[in-house]
């Protein structure tokens, strides 16, 4: 016969505690704490994993666990028994995993320890997000970021339950032309192509080529998205250091970055002699006309043409008051200038974005190069390369590639005088980043 006393029932010597309802602290934990008996707590692993410690065990006892931010799959919580207290029998930490779960110890006796008594693992959710993996992950509040510096997939495994949340934030970022040699001032390489779309629940400062009215939206589904990321085109060089007898190696395209149906193409390369065309090829920004018997127009940026535009043209190149120049290589917001008068041919600038959290440029075209080695051009804002500069060649400066990642023309080559003759520099690879609300 069962005796009742006080809340406490003792049947064939069994205890049977009348547990209290537990109080849960609404104040999310982002570190490591040691639990208090009779609380519940709402566990955040964001920003990493994190333990938690029960507290000195006695006989009935309660703390319970759950998942925050339904982030426990990727960063796990462990559970540390307090001394020599076990849990399930054992006296050894647990590892909570699931997304979503939530827990509930009870602490029973020495033999036992804790025991968990109620497991929830149905990650109920007033509304769901988009979940991918692919690229270098970051998150920004509550938006996560996949950059892409190679080739990759965009793995989407779910979606957002808000269709506007669907609709992902990119950039995608082609890779720069080359840079040109010539004795006569070689052609700035061209920008790759710049194409960014700010998603409708997205709040960023976006750049002024954002295609949000107007542009081209990409609404993911539960999809691997194949990730093409353009490489920087090769530097127009010499076989030679003095003219005549000077091989020439024409410098080249930059290759095109893809996202779904967005394809970004490479930056034109810059003109240059022998077996290069005079004028600057057409890309996403077309590179600069070569510096002799001209003028030699730059080449057409926004190839094949897109809304809004990818880029601009290179600068045209052709005789000044100082000897023959080449044009700079056109960028994602300003054509490449001609060079005229002594001023320099710089390359165009690019495109500031902070897409990535933080505002960054792309896009910038390729310094022009001169006859006389005292008017290079600068590359433009957004990783384009300066033009071959400085004294004589073997001791001069070289020209600068495109920055690596941000479709940057390459610089082109100055001639110095006296049979000296400078080579190009590479673009500079491209980029893709996606971007989404994911909390």
């Amino acid at each position: 016969m069962g005796v009742v006393s006080c809340g406490t029932t003792m049947l064939d010597q069994g205890v049977f505690q009348n547990i209290g309802a537990v109080t849960w602290d609404t104040t999310a934990k982002t570190a490591g704490f040691t639990a208090v008996s009779g609380n519940g707590y709402f566990v955040n692993t964001t920003s990493g994993a994190i333990t938690v410690t029960l507290p000195a065990g006695s006989a009935g006892a309660v703390v319970a666990l759950a998942d925050y931010a339904a982030t426990w799959q990727t960063n796990s919580v462990t559970v540390a028994p307090n001394g020599s207290n076990k849990i399930g029998g054992t006296n050894a930490n647990a590892t909570l995993t699931t997304q979503g779960q939530s827990v509930t110890f009870v602490y029973v006796d020495s033999t036992q320890g804790w025991v968990n008594v109620i497991d929830s693992t149905s990650n109920v959710r007033g509304a769901s997000f988009i979940t991918a993996t692919g690229g270098t992950i970051t998150t920004s509040g509550n938006y996560k970021i996949h950059k892409f510096t190679g080739p990759g997939t965009f793995a989407v495994s779910g979606i957002a339950s808000c269709s506007n949340n669907n609709i992902v934030s990119y950039m995608v970022v082609a890779g720069g032309g080359g840079g040109a040699a010539s004795h006569s001032g070689g052609g700035g390489g061209g920008a790759g192509g710049f194409r960014e779309y700010k998603g409708p629940a997205d709040c960023y400062s976006a750049s002024p080529l954002n295609g949000n009215p107007g542009g081209t939206a990409i609404t993911v589904t539960a999809t691997p998205y194949p990730i093409t990321v353009g490489g920087g085109g090769s530097a127009g060089t010499f076989g030679s250091t003095s003219y005549p007898g000077n091989p020439f190696t024409a410098a080249g395209n930059g290759g095109n970055s893809v996202f779904s149906t967005i394809t970004s193409t490479g930056g034109g390369a810059g003109g240059g002699l022998g077996p290069g065309a005079a004028n600057g090829s057409t890309g996403g920004s077309g590179g600069g006309g070569v510096g002799t018997g001209g003028p030699n127009t730059g080449g057409a940026g926004n190839t094949p043409p897109v809304s809004p535009s990818q880029g601009f043209a290179g600068g045209n190149g052709g005789p000044n008051s100082g000897g023959d120049g080449g044009g700079g290589g056109g960028g994602a917001t300003q054509a490449g200038t001609t060079i005229a008068g002594g001023t320099p041919a710089d390359g165009g600038d690019g495109a500031t974005t902070s897409i990535t959290a933080s505002p960054t440029a792309y896009g910038g075209g390729g310094g022009g190069g001169s006859h006389t080695g005292q008017e290079f051009g600068s590359g433009g804002t957004g990783g384009g390369g300066d033009a071959f500069s400085g004294g004589p060649f073997p001791t001069s400066t070289p020209s600068t590639a495109g920055t690596a990642n941000t479709g940057g023309g390459g610089g082109a080559g100055t001639a110095q005088g006296s049979g000296y003759m400078g080579n190009g520099a590479a673009g500079g690879s491209g980029i893709v980043v996606i971007r989404y609300k994911y909390q």
